[in-house]
C-alpha cells in the first residue's frame, strides 16, 4: 500500500509539473504573438503615411522617366589643363612638325592647344566643344610620344586606337652595365645601321627608340612584353643572330592572336 501511494503521489506531481509547464509555455507563444502583432501594427502606421500617394492602379500605366543623352558640353565645369615638356634637342622637330601635330589635337580631339615658350612647355587644355572625357589623356600621351623620339605618323596611332601604350626603362634596369660594356648593349641593340631595331618592330609591330640607355616602346601590351624580353635578351649578351632565329616564332605566335 506505501509503495503504491508513493507512485501514485509522484505520478500526481509529475502531471502537476507538466500541466504548469504547457500553461507556462503557452503564455510565451501567446506573448510573442502579441509582441509580433504589435510590431506589425508599428510598422503599418510608420510606412502607411508613404503608401497613402501611391496610385493604386496598375504600374503599367505608369510612364518611366525619359532622360536626354548626357552632352560633354553640359558637364563643362572647367578648364583642364596638361603640360608636356620640351627636350632641347626636339625643339626643331616640334617647329617642323607642329601643323601635323596641331591638326589632329584641335580638329579630331576638339582641344586647344599652345606651345609656352618662357616655360617650354606645351600645354593642351579642353574646352567647351570637347566631346570625350577621354580626349585630354590621349592629346598627352600623342605629344608625349612624339617628345620621346617618335614619328609623327607613328605616334597619331594614340589617338585612333584604344589599346596601344607607351612603355619606357633603362638598360641598366637590366643588367648593371657602364663603360664600354653599356657601349656594346647599344650598339648590339641597334644593330649595323639600325638592321636590328628594325627586325624587332617588325616582327613584334612594335615602334621603338633608343635614346642614349632609355628604350621607349609603342605598341600593344602583349606585343611590348615580346619586345622587352627580345630586347633583356640582346642587353644580357645574347648575339644578333641568336635573336634572329627565334623573331620568327614570335611573329607567327604573334600573327595569331585575335
Amino acid at each position: 500500500w506505501t509503495t503504491s501511494s508513493f507512485f501514485s503521489f509522484s505520478f500526481f506531481s509529475f502531471s502537476l509539473s507538466s500541466s504548469f509547464f504547457l500553461l507556462h509555455t503557452m503564455d510565451e507563444v501567446l506573448a510573442s504573438d502579441e509582441l509580433q502583432r504589435q510590431h506589425e501594427e508599428e510598422q503599418e502606421q510608420y510606412y502607411g503615411g508613404m503608401d497613402d500617394g501611391e496610385d493604386d492602379g496598375n504600374a503599367e500605366d505608369v510612364d518611366a522617366p525619359q532622360f536626354a543623352p548626357v552632352n560633354m558640353a553640359d558637364q563643362f565645369v572647367g578648364f583642364q589643363t596638361r603640360r608636356v615638356d620640351v627636350p632641347p634637342h626636339r625643339y626643331t622637330p616640334l617647329k617642323n612638325n607642329w601643323m601635323k601635330i596641331f591638326q589632329p589635337i584641335v580638329e579630331h580631339l576638339k582641344l586647344q592647344i599652345r606651345m609656352n615658350v618662357p616655360s617650354r612647355k606645351v600645354e593642351i587644355r579642353t574646352c567647351e566643344e570637347t566631346e570625350s572625357a577621354a580626349a585630354l589623356q590621349k592629346g598627352h600621351d600623342f605629344v608625349k610620344a612624339f617628345m620621346l623620339g617618335f614619328e609623327v605618323d607613328d605616334a597619331i596611332a594614340l589617338l585612333r586606337l584604344d589599346d596601344l601604350y607607351l612603355d619606357t626603362f633603362d638598360l641598366t634596369d637590366v643588367k648593371p652595365l657602364a663603360g664600354e660594356h653599356l657601349s656594346r648593349a647599344i650598339g648590339r641593340l641597334a644593330g649595323k645601321g639600325g638592321k636590328t631595331k628594325f627586325t624587332i618592330e617588325n616582327a613584334t609591330k612594335t615602334r621603338i627608340v633608343l635614346a642614349d640607355t632609355r628604350v621607349h616602346i609603342l605598341g600593344a601590351y602583349d606585343n611590348i612584353r615580346e619586345a622587352k624580353t627580345i630586347i633583356s635578351k640582346l642587353i644580357m649578351g645574347s648575339p644578333p643572330s641568336k635573336i634572329y632565329a627565334s623573331l620568327q616564332s614570335v611573329s607567327h605566335r604573334l600573327s595569331g592572336r585575335f
